[in-house]
């Protein structure tokens, strides 16, 4: 590594470093409504669904992912 390296990166980044960026207000209240049972239950499953049955599908076919063919 070059002893200019540290330079050339701090000339680089040196405009970003200026840059303010304005942070957000959050205020938070309470719920209007508050969720169902049945809402809660949608919500999950289509987690599960969305995320958890695409990882099941690879690792049960996973011996045969390993196959050439």
């Amino acid at each position: 590594m070059s002893a200019l390296t540290p330079l050339l990166l701090r000339g680089l980044t040196g405009p970003a470093r200026r840059l303010l960026v304005p942070r957000a207000q959050v205020h938070s209240k309470p719920p209007r409504e508050q969720l169902g049972s049945m809402d809660v239950t949608i919500a999950l499953t289509a987690c599960f669904v969305s995320f958890l049955l695409p990882a099941g599908w690879v690792l049960s076919h996973l011996d045969s992912y390993k196959k050439r063919e």
